[in-house]
């Protein structure tokens, strides 16, 4: 009931509705609308109220109503199946919870999380109504050994659907997208497979959108939409990223090309032509960025004039 309120709310954003419309609309009492009107503020969520008008959600409200991005989105099966928590610990691991039942394509979707989490579980700031958190639960028929590419169409969707909206964001490879050079997002892909099959694949990602505080060590190299300049709201965001991600997803998953999504990788690329560190278990090694292979992997140069491509792993940019 409390979704139910919210929309109502949304579709007249910026005017009052009375509690006697709402009551009649959605058949409650006007004592049950109060209650969820109390409990909606609780949860961090600016209502106004007047005796006489009712109740408004003020045009800035950036709320995320999962019955109005799908109505919106023009996807077959990306985010048509939607998981909603107010707050989740990962929206990873609750998608890796219900990925054995989960339809292809299902999102789940958090307005907050509370131990968000990077590559090598490292922890992602996700504060309440702040940003974008969320997982994919895919199912593709390829091998496992072609699954790596998904976190590059991943990284190219988010970069294609912020230019809609603006943003120039450049792409870390493999797996950062970069705002101002400082990091916007970051994508989490987790993978259960048998030796020669997917069962699913989790893809996490997380965009900062209105935060404009962070913590002390991130405060330096971590940004938001918001925080450069760019005024978006969370729904449009994620509609965006889906609508993109489908087509390139889906282009790779039934004739294995990954040809634009690389094109896009390369074009905004963040490393290319650069003094980058190659980093590993053993240490870093110093080397310059090449090029991103048609198979997703990034081609680097060492000292000794060697070149490789580095199939995954992390890099970082050497400062000369």
């Amino acid at each position: 009931m409390k979704e139910k309120i919210l929309e109502f709310l949304a579709q007249s954003k910026g005017s009052y509705v009375s509690g006697e419309h709402i009551s009649e609309e959605l058949g409650i009492s006007r004592a049950a609308v109060w209650k969820h009107m109390k409990a909606l503020r609780d949860e961090g969520y600016t209502i106004e109220s007047s005796s006489r008008r009712g109740y408004m959600l003020p045009l800035e409200a950036d709320v995320l109503i999962p019955s109005e991005i799908e109505s919106r989105l023009d996807t077959e099966f990306v985010g048509r199946h939607i998981v909603f928590l107010e707050s989740i610990d990962s929206t990873n691991d609750h998608a890796k919870k219900i990925a054995s039942k989960a339809l292809d394509g299902t999102l789940v979707l958090a307005d907050e999380q509370t131990k968000g989490k990077g590559r090598m579980d490292r922890a992602w700031s996700s504060q309440k109504g702040e940003g974008v958190w969320m997982s994919l639960v895919l199912k593709p028929n390829i091998a496992p050994h072609r699954a790596s590419v998904i976190t590059l169409i991943a990284g190219a969707s988010v970069a294609r659907a912020l230019e809609r909206f603006g943003a120039d964001a450049k792409i870390k490879w493999p797996n950062d997208i970069l705002l101002e050079g400082k990091k916007l997002c970051g994508i989490l892909t987790e993978m259960s497979a048998q030796m020669e099959r997917i069962d699913y694949i989790v893809l996490g990602i997380g965009i900062n959108v209105s935060t404009m505080e962070f913590p002390d060590e991130l405060r330096d190299i971590a940004t938001s939409l918001k925080r450069e300049g760019h005024l978006l709201e969370r729904r449009d965001i994620i509609i965006a990223v889906l609508e993109e991600f489908e087509r390139m997803y889906s282009a790779y998953v039934k004739t294995g090309d990954a040809s634009e999504a690389i094109g896009i990788c390369r074009e905004k690329s963040s490393l290319i032509g650069r003094d980058i560190y190659v980093i590993s278990w053993s240490g870093k090694v110093p080397a310059k960025a090449l090029d991103i292979s048609g198979e997703g992997d990034l081609v680097v140069e060492y000292e000794d004039g060697s070149v490789e491509r580095v199939i995954s792993g992390e890099v970082s940019v050497r400062n000369r």
